[in-house]
């Protein structure tokens, strides 16, 4: 009940015509439910000569903040643009975090940060209690093992093994140990834009705009930036911290100007998208021992087949195929159906019309390629089928020896998760997933 909406079907653009009275009582119980958190949305149906939405619904009905108001009131005429609509209301445009922009010791603005791209997730469950299907509340408490007795949080510590040596910290010391700045971002330079490349993609970028209700003098500040900005054709280098407790980041602000369509509607804003740049520790040289050039008659038959399979890719034209079915077998569910509808998977290669369209150019390219007799598919086949055997052994590279050392030296946590399982495997020890458990496990087995 948080929130609330009444949408509006109609295909009359002036209902109170001959009624002033009841025309001005319509505004005004519009205005109440306005106060009241209720929003009125005007879906208006195909009429002919058009509907004219300054007659009487311009003042009655409830336009989100940032929505564009000519998509708005274009008319509805499908079903489709209904539910396009409705959708398009559910997503609406939220600020991330409102951070200070600190351009120099004494000169700072005030900027909010948008999400552009949202990765689609399963909602996560509600635990219910099976009798009264209420929510299931979790309390966490921690005993001593010998006592019994209840500890309180003063009473716990953590501890960190550094070398061999374990070093105790205050609960308070762990939290600063997380903090490096005070959120915000920070300017460090800038660069030409030609020196961003594509290959120092990390991850979808995000918006940065002004916010002037916080800070008087912000958007004029901005924009001065962003002209500047997109006339010698730089990026702004800065240091972004989002939040307490996450380390920062080197950023680079790309300048992006306003771009209108042909009836003067805004389809990009004027801002700075704000691309996160790699550390050094996140590229790295991949060492080729053999270098294998392709002649020119493979790279043009491999062209020709390139050409044939070329289609124009849309995100929009592609469903998660998971997240859809996931919400079919809930609505099964709640409706009480007997079986969930199948949803077509749009990510599955389209086998024949492929192979239509291809004919005999795959063939031939093989035989460019494979030498004589090569059956590249039967080799694959095999491999897995060895690597699925369930008589597999178990091979373990490090000898007890080696693994005594690690435990005496206290590097036992450099060896990966999936080692350790390995280990404990071929000990016979019994221990949970995590690294610590392994840890601990493998430690008490050694010491004895």
């Amino acid at each position: 009940m948080s929130h609330k909406r009444i949408m509006l079907f109609t295909n009359e653009d002036d209902p109170h015509s001959s009624d002033s009275a009841k025309a001005s009582r319509a505004r005004t119980k519009a205005g109440d439910l306005r106060d009241t958190g209720i929003f009125l949305d005007l879906m208006h149906l195909k009429k002919r000569g058009g509907f004219d939405i300054s007659l009487f619904y311009r003042d009655i009905i409830s336009v989100a903040e940032g929505e564009d108001l000519g998509v708005h009131f274009e008319e509805s005429s499908k079903l489709e643009d209904l539910l396009r609509k409705v959708r398009a209301k559910e997503t609406r445009k939220r600020v991330l975090s409102r951070l200070k922009f600190k351009l120099g010791k004494d000169v700072a603005l005030m900027v909010g940060v948008y999400n552009l791209v949202q990765k689609a997730n399963k909602p996560f469950p509600v635990r219910l209690y099976r009798e009264t299907n209420e929510p299931v509340k979790t309390k966490t408490r921690t005993f001593n093992v010998n006592t019994g007795s209840l500890l309180l949080p003063s009473d716990t510590k953590r501890s960190q093994t550094y070398g061999s040596r374990q070093i105790v910290l205050e609960k308070e010391e762990t939290e600063e140990l997380k903090r490096f700045d005070e959120p915000g971002l920070i300017l460090m330079g800038f660069k030409p834009l030609a020196m961003l490349k594509k290959h120092h993609y990390l991850r979808p970028s995000l918006f940065v705009y002004p916010e002037e209700s916080l800070v008087n003098g912000s958007s004029t500040l901005f924009s001065a930036l962003l002209t500047k900005c997109l006339e010698k054709e730089v990026i702004a280098v800065c240091r972004y911290t989002p939040r307490k407790n996450v380390p920062p980041y080197f950023v680079a602000l790309v300048p992006q100007e306003e771009e209108l369509d042909g009836q003067n509607i805004q389809v990009t804003p004027a801002g700075f998208q704000l691309v996160f740049l790699p550390f050094a520790d996140d590229k790295r040289k991949v060492p080729f021992t053999e270098k294998v050039v392709a002649n020119p008659e493979q790279v043009d038959k491999m062209k020709a087949i390139v050409h044939k399979l070329r289609f124009t890719y849309r995100s929009d034209s592609f469903e998660n195929p998971v997240l859809q079915q996931h919400f079919r077998n809930l609505e099964a569910l709640a409706l009480d159906m007997m079986e969930s509808e199948q949803v077509v998977d749009l990510t599955l290669p389209k086998v024949e019309t492929m192979d239509k369209r291809l004919g005999s150019l795959v063939e031939e390219f093989k035989e460019l390629v494979y030498p004589p007799g090569y059956d590249p598919e039967g080799k694959t086949a095999k491999r897995k089928q060895d690597e699925g055997s369930p008589s597999k052994k178990l091979k373990v590279e490090l000898s007890e020896e080696e693994l005594k050392a690690h435990c005496a030296k206290g590097t036992l946590g450099k060896l990966t998760v999936p080692t350790l399982k390995e280990v404990c495997k071929a000990y016979g020890l019994k221990s949970g997933p995590k690294k610590q458990e392994l840890l601990d496990a493998l430690t008490r087995y050694f010491q004895k």
